[in-house]
């Protein structure tokens, strides 16, 4: 029984630093087990990662990668921590399954209230819907395989969430990025045709709470946008475009508070500035 941590460090020189902790939990048995290390070695593999395992990693030890992931990040830099496995819901908490003691929903929020970057959680664990709420934060995006903490079954969610990560498909403002937020639709989408195309009753059903919009952030890059990784002032425009779209989709959410001018006279003048950046990545 191991847990698996992976732990990516993704160096943007002028613009946001981005860095990432991808858990694989207890399985259980050897198919879960070998599933799940599988698919966070794959997500790490895909974005550059180093895989770290070992039957002595714990729930410290998770407390501790956690900890070491986001040392040195500012507010302005992304913190993205997925956890893979099986999840439980007792009525009153949620839990992450790992050997020796389970991580619960609150010991993971005052882990991660503590990091100064803004954050993206994927819970891809059954009964991970009871955690939404639990660990919700203005400067927090949180994607769950479950709706609630009565979606009890093994997900089928983490490997889509991963193949979105390689699959140009899931770029669906065709901006050669794969933000957290479109790597979550894919997931969802791919998972609901799963059980269509098995004609099985669906036993997962993703969810997400995401005030600030924290998940247009960037997870992989292709393309001119990865291209422009390796150009100082380029990396620069990447970071504030980022900054932006995260801007345009809180908007959007604020949009039934504001005058319909004002919305529109906001969301122009972003659309405008984004449009001018994405020239500037262009060239």
């Amino acid at each position: 029984m191991r847990v698996c941590l992976l732990l990516l460090w993704l160096a943007c020189g002028a613009a946001a630093a981005e860095r990432a902790l991808f858990v694989a939990g207890l399985g259980g048995e050897p198919d879960y087990e070998q599933r799940f290390q599988s698919l966070a070695r794959e997500g790490a593999g895909l974005a550059g990662g180093e895989a770290l395992a070992g039957p002595q990693a714990s729930k410290q030890a998770l407390r501790d990668a956690i900890a070491r992931a986001a040392s040195g990040l500012g507010e302005a830099d992304t913190l993205l921590l997925v956890l893979i496995g099986h999840g439980t819901y007792d009525g009153l908490s949620y839990k992450f399954n790992l050997p020796g003691p389970d991580a619960a929903a609150d010991e993971l929020r005052s882990w991660l209230d503590a990091v100064k970057a803004r954050q993206i959680v994927v819970l891809a664990t059954s009964a991970s819907g009871a955690a939404l709420k639990e660990l919700a934060h203005p400067r927090r995006a949180v994607f769950a395989a479950t709706r609630s903490g009565m979606e009890k079954n093994a997900v089928t969610f983490p490997r889509y969430f991963v193949e979105a990560l390689r699959d140009p498909a899931a770029d669906t403002d065709k901006n050669e990025t794969v933000s957290a937020l479109e790597a979550f639709r894919y997931a969802t989408q791919k998972t609901a045709a799963f059980f269509e195309t098995q004609k099985r009753i669906a036993t997962e059903h993703a969810a997400m709470e995401d005030p600030a919009g924290v998940g247009r952030v960037a997870l992989v890059r292709f393309g001119a946008a990865q291209a422009a990784l390796a150009d100082p002032a380029k990396r620069a425009l990447l970071a504030r475009r980022e900054k932006i779209e995260v801007e345009i989709e809180k908007l959007k959410r604020e949009k039934a508070a504001l005058p319909i001018g004002e919305y529109k006279k906001r969301l122009q003048a972003l659309l405008v500035a984004l449009a001018s950046l994405q020239e500037e990545i262009e060239r």
